[in-house]
């Protein structure tokens, strides 16, 4: 009996003990941290280089626009240099064949109006001749003169080889006239201010 009673008094303890509760361990999760957003000094460094950088990319691109702006302008500043060159050497060449268009003509009737002026010396003064020569030798250089052709006044001036050409030298009345024009052989004419036939003189020595 008392052996049955202390099995059954075992079995009451044991149905009042407390019940087990067994505990499990969550598993650990592994956290991703972001090193551009753990410190806000980091993400000012970085927009500061940032800046830095496209700043400094702009700069480089102003300074080549700069080479490129003067380089366009030098070329720009020859062109214009060049055509200015020629135009005025065109506008000139145009002026000198307008004003001695008739040059290589007026040049032929130089020796027509030599031969004339002989001729008139060679007349009587009254000579009907003479006196329609001298009115056709007028007309001739009043028309002449129009196209810019002007007699060269030598005799008396001081030789100056830009204008005349010395055939001979004679002895000088006196040291005043050394190198002087004495004669003119053959006259000089000029065509709107350029030497179109020099001077044929005889210089004092």
């Amino acid at each position: 009996m008392e052996q049955e009673k202390n099995t059954e008094q075992i079995e009451k303890e044991q149905s009042m003990e407390e019940p087990v509760i067994e505990v499990y361990a969550e598993p650990e999760v592994e956290v991703e941290i972001d090193e551009n957003t753990d410190s806000g000094d980091n993400n000012r460094k970085n927009r500061r280089r940032r800046s830095e950088r496209h700043a400094n990319e702009l700069n480089a691109k102003v300074e080549e626009m700069g080479r490129k702006l003067v380089e366009m302008n030098d070329k720009y500043m020859r062109i214009y240099s060049e055509y200015e060159n020629y135009r005025k050497r065109t506008n000139a060449e145009k002026a000198g064949l307008i004003l001695n268009g008739g040059k290589d003509v007026i040049k032929l009737m130089l020796p027509v109006i030599d031969d004339m002026e002989r001729a008139l010396d060679n007349l009587a003064d009254g000579d009907a001749a003479k006196e329609g020569m001298q009115l056709i030798l007028k007309n001739m250089l009043n028309a002449l003169q129009q196209k810019g052709l002007r007699p060269m006044e030598a005799k008396g001036a001081k030789f100056d080889e830009n204008f005349h050409e010395a055939i001979t030298q004679i002895p000088a009345p006196s040291p005043e006239f050394k190198g002087m024009v004495m004669d003119v052989v053959k006259k000089g004419y000029f065509l709107n201010d350029e030497v179109l036939r020099f001077a044929q003189v005889v210089v004092g020595c």
